[in-house]
């Protein structure tokens, strides 16, 4: 595999000195931990094809990841965000405020988030966004009226669910795959169960509203896990009766300890997401410091390189490690060829 000789623009001079850029001729890169092992995969290979050192890949989570990236520009600071959610406007904002000015967005593909057990635990293996709503929500509707989570165990919500204590271990507030869950599984439930409906016809207005169905009990039945899925996999190991959320790719390389749930009625396979039918899939990204192309020895090379047809195509090794493989890809290597930027209002 060929490099390409690198060019060092004015622009990136004037971002990083050449004297920053003598001190650091490694690619670095943080952020989501749903994203870490395919930028693993690449960032391995990278190095064993390119005449460049093996790029540096941190985990951290999503929100973590792009508050190093936009903290400017300059060797001391990261090159690449990952993120399991695309990146916001406040954030933008944050990253020009710093001099990140310009910011090259690159989608990856596609994940799904699943909810898995013990393999030879609970029967959790079907649920609907409803239920989920039910059992981890604050408050839930009873009798046309908003009250205190009262249900504890499964079967209290549906009687065709085990008769086990509810106990599920969501990601942290930091992960990108939190704002995933929250949206189209707690928003979805919501809206579903009519308790949605009940607060609007209650008088609060919708965004108040819509941050009432996402917020989570906290009487230790709904438990945050700020670290990566493998803390999420001890507590599970830990505890029979709980339930996990995952991002597809890693139940996938732990079904010898874990089970899933189909969602909806649908099993979230690869098959599944690229055809749209798993409602609660997501697009995967990854952020590029644009000032320090040219100036960061292989920063542009690594990113043609994640999403080449080799690497991040429907026969690549990401896609055999569970990512959905971006039907748009070409576009995107396109878009990272010509060093396309993001709009500064999104």
């Amino acid at each position: 595999m060929s490099t390409m000789k690198l060019t060092v623009s004015l622009l990136a001079l004037t971002a990083v000195s050449a004297t920053s850029a003598a001190a650091r001729d490694q690619v670095q890169v943080a952020g989501s931990s749903t994203v870490l092992p395919y930028a693993s995969i690449v960032a391995e290979a990278f190095g064993e094809n390119f005449d460049f050192p093996t790029p540096v890949v941190e985990s951290g989570g999503s929100s973590a990841g792009l508050k190093r990236f936009c903290e400017g520009v300059g060797e001391n600071t990261i090159d690449v965000a990952n993120s399991s959610r695309r990146i916001r406007e406040k954030e933008v904002k944050a990253c020009a405020d710093a001099g990140v000015s310009d910011i090259i967005e690159v989608r990856i593909g596609y994940d799904g988030i699943v909810f898995a057990s013990q393999l030879d635990g609970p029967a959790y293996d079907a649920f609907v966004p409803a239920e989920i709503y039910q059992a981890l929500s604050a408050t839930v509707p009873v009798d046309g009226e908003m009250v205190a989570n009262p249900y504890t165990q499964w079967s209290d919500i549906n009687a065709d669910l085990p008769g086990e204590d509810i106990l599920a271990f969501i990601p942290g507030t930091k992960h990108g795959t939190r704002e995933v869950f929250e949206e189209k599984v707690l928003l979805q439930g919501c809206e579903d169960t009519g308790a949605l409906k009940v607060m609007l016809d209650g008088g609060m207005d919708e965004k108040a509203a819509e941050k009432a169905c996402m917020a989570v009990r906290t009487d230790n039945r709904s438990i945050d896990i700020d670290g990566d899925y493998t803390e999420t996999l001890a507590r599970i190991d830990s505890n029979s009766n709980g339930i996990g959320v995952f991002g597809l790719a890693f139940y996938e390389n732990n079904t010898d300890t874990l089970k899933v749930a189909t969602m909806g009625g649908v099993e979230p396979t690869t098959e599944t997401i690229a055809a749209g039918d798993y409602p609660v899939s997501r697009p995967l990204y990854f952020y590029v410091k644009k000032a320090h192309i040219g100036v960061i020895p292989g920063v542009k090379e690594f990113a043609e390189f994640f999403v080449s047809d080799d690497i991040a195509g429907p026969d690549g090794p990401l896609a055999e490690y569970g990512l959905v493989s971006d039907p748009d890809l070409a576009d995107t290597q396109s878009m990272v060829a010509d060093e396309n930027t993001i709009q500064t209002s999104m």
